[in-house]
C-alpha cells in the first residue's frame, strides 16, 4: 500500500471515530436536554397538583364558613380559589398528554370537580344568599343544606378527588424516578463508549504515527546512507526497493540513478586514462621531431660551423630558441592535464623550508630581491600543489620584471577557515582589462620573441586553485607592480 493511501486511511478512520463520539455526545446531550423539559414539566405539574389540592380544602373550608356565618370574605376564599382551580386545570390539559394515563385521570379530575361544584358548591352558595331575602328562602335553604352537607356523596367526592390527585402526583414521581434512573444509565453508557473511542483513536493514531516515523525514517536513513557512500566514491551502493509504495519507487530511482553514475564514473575513468596515454604518446611522439631537428642543427654547427654565414647562424640560434620553447609548451600542457587527475596526500609542511625550496628552483637575476616572512607555521597540506601554484607566481614576478632593480615581498597570513598567501612585485604592472585574460592557456602579454614563455603558468594555478574551491585576485596598475593574493584551503 502507498504511503500516501495509508494516511489517508488512517486519518480517515480516526475521523470517523471521533465523528461517531461526536454524534453520541450530541445525542447524550439532546437527551438530556429532553429530561430537563421533561423535569420542567413535571415541576411544573406537581406544583399545580398540589395547589388544586390545596385550593379544594380552601374552597370546602370557605363554603362551609360562609353557610355558617354568612361572611362574604368566606365566600371571597371560595371564588378566588375556584377560579384558580380553573386556570390549574387549564394548564394541566396543556401538560399532560391526552390519551396518556394522566391524561384520564386528569379528565376524572376535571368531571369531579365539576360535579361538586355544580351539584354541592353552587347551589348552597346561591342558596346561602337568598336565605336572608325571606323566609320561604330561609325554608328553602335550611332543606337543602341538610339534604347536601348531611349527605355522605358530598364527602365522598371530596375523599375521590383527593385520592385522583394523590394518585396523579405519586405518578409523576415515580415517573421523574424512571425518567432519572434512565437519564443516570444512559450518561453512564456515554461517557464510558467516549472515553474508549477516544481511548482508541488516541492509541491508533500513535500507532499510525510511529509506524510511519519508523517506517519512512528507516528507509530514509537506508537512502541517506547510500547518498554517503556514493559521495564517498562508493558507486555500486543501492537501497532496498521492496514494495510498491513512494519511498520504494524512490529507492529504485537512487538505485538506477547509482547504477548509471557508476557506469558513467567508470567510462569516465576509462576516458582519462585513455587521455593521459594519448597525452603521453602525443608528448613522445612530439618530441621525437624535436630531438631529430635539434640533432640535424647541431650536425650542422659541427660540421658547417666555419662555412655558416652570421645570418645563417642567428637562424639556427632562432631555431633552437623555437625548439626549447616547443619543448617547454608540451611539458606545460602535459603539466595542465595533470592537475587534478592525481591525488596528493597531505602531509607536515614546514612554510619556511617550502620557499627555499621553490626559491632554490628560480632563475637568478641579479638585483631582484625575494622578502619571505619572518615567521612561517607548519601546515597540514598537500606540499606539491602549494608548491607548483606558488613557483608559478614567484617565477612569473622574476621573469616579468622590467627593471634592474626589483622587489618581490610574499606574505603570509592565517584566517579562520583558510590561509592566505600573497605574492607582490613592483614590476611593469598589468592592466585591468588583461586580468581575466592572463590565466587562460596559452595566454601572454609580451611577445614571445622578448620573453621565453609557454602561457601555461598562470593557467595551472588557476586550475589548482579551483579544484580545490579557492580563489585567486589581481591588484595591479600599468608602471605600479602586481600583487597576486591567493587562498589555501587548511
Amino acid at each position: 500500500m502507498k504511503i500516501s493511501y495509508f494516511i489517508l486511511f488512517g486519518f480517515l478512520l480516526i475521523l470517523v471515530l471521533f465523528s461517531i463520539t461526536t454524534w453520541i455526545n450530541f445525542r447524550q446531550a439532546e437527551r438530556v436536554n429532553e429530561n430537563n423539559e421533561f423535569y420542567s414539566r413535571s415541576t411544573t405539574t406537581v406544583r399545580n397538583s398540589n395547589r388544586f389540592q390545596r385550593n379544594i380544602l380552601n374552597m370546602v373550608s370557605g363554603l362551609r364558613g360562609y353557610l355558617f356565618t354568612g361572611e362574604n370574605y368566606f365566600i371571597q376564599a371560595y371564588d378566588s380559589a375556584a377560579r384558580e382551580n380553573e386556570n390549574i386545570l387549564r394548564e394541566l390539559s396543556s401538560l399532560v398528554p391526552e390519551n396518556s394515563s394522566q391524561g384520564k385521570t386528569l379528565k376524572e379530575i376535571q368531571a369531579l370537580n365539576s360535579r361538586w361544584i355544580n351539584e354541592f358548591g353552587e347551589p348552597l352558595k346561591n342558596a346561602k344568599t337568598l336565605a336572608g331575602t325571606s323566609d320561604s328562602s330561609l325554608v328553602a335553604f335550611n332543606k337543602l343544606y341538610r339534604e347536601k352537607l348531611i349527605n355522605p356523596a358530598e364527602r365522598n367526592i371530596n375523599r375521590a378527588l383527593q385520592a385522583k390527585f394523590r394518585d396523579f402526583a405519586n405518578y409523576e414521581y415515580d415517573l421523574r424516578e424512571q425518567r432519572r434512573q434512565v437519564l443516570t444509565e444512559s450518561i453512564a453508557e456515554t461517557r464510558k463508549i467516549s472515553i474508549s473511542l477516544t481511548t482508541l483513536s488516541i492509541v491508533l493514531g500513535l500507532a499510525i504515527a510511529i509506524y510511519l516515523a519508523l517506517r519512512i525514517s528507516n528507509r530514509i536513513m537506508q537512502m541517506v546512507k547510500m547518498a554517503d557512500n556514493i559521495a564517498a566514491g562508493n558507486y555500486e551502493s543501492h537501497a532496498v526497493s521492496s514494495g510498491k509504495d513512494e519511498l520504494s519507487q524512490l529507492a529504485q530511482s537512487l538505485n538506477h540513478m547509482s547504477k548509471v553514475l557508476s557506469e558513467n564514473i567508470s567510462l569516465l575513468k576509462r576516458k582519462n586514462e585513455e587521455l593521459d596515454q594519448f597525452a603521453h604518446i602525443v608528448s613522445h611522439d612530439l618530441k621525437a621531431p624535436l630531438r631529430g631537428i635539434d640533432n640535424v642543427v647541431t650536425w650542422i654547427e659541427e660540421d658547417h660551423l666555419e662555412e655558416l654565414s652570421p645570418k645563417v647562424k642567428e637562424y639556427i640560434g632562432l631555431i633552437r630558441g623555437r625548439l626549447v620553447r616547443s619543448e617547454n609548451l608540451i611539458k606545460g600542457i602535459l603539466s595542465y592535464a595533470r592537475v587534478g587527475r592525481e591525488q596528493p596526500e597531505k602531509e607536515m609542511v614546514d612554510l619556511s623550508q617550502l620557499f627555499v625550496d621553490v626559491l632554490e628552483n628560480m632563475p637568478v637575476r641579479n638585483g631582484i630581491q625575494v622578502r619571505l616572512p619572518q615567521k612561517l607555521p607548519m601546515v597540514y597540506t598537500e606540499r606539491i600543489p602549494l608548491q607548483q601554484v606558488l613557483s608559478n607566481l614567484i617565477g612569473n614576478a622574476i621573469k616579468y620584471h622590467d627593471k634592474a632593480a626589483g622587489k618581490i615581498t610574499i606574505d603570509f597570513s592565517n584566517e579562520k577557515t583558510h590561509y592566505v598567501f600573497t605574492v607582490s612585485d613592483d614590476g611593469p604592472g598589468i592592466s585591468n582589462h588583461y586580468f581575466e585574460k592572463i590565466f587562460m592557456i596559452f595566454q601572454t602579454l609580451n611577445e614571445r620573441d622578448t620573453i621565453e614563455s609557454t602561457g601555461v603558468g598562470l593557467a595551472i594555478v588557476k586550475k589548482i586553485l579551483d579544484d580545490r574551491k579557492q580563489t585567486i585576485t589581481l591588484h595591479s596598475s600599468p608602471g605600479q607592480g602586481a600583487t597576486f593574493t591567493f587562498t589555501w584551503p587548511k
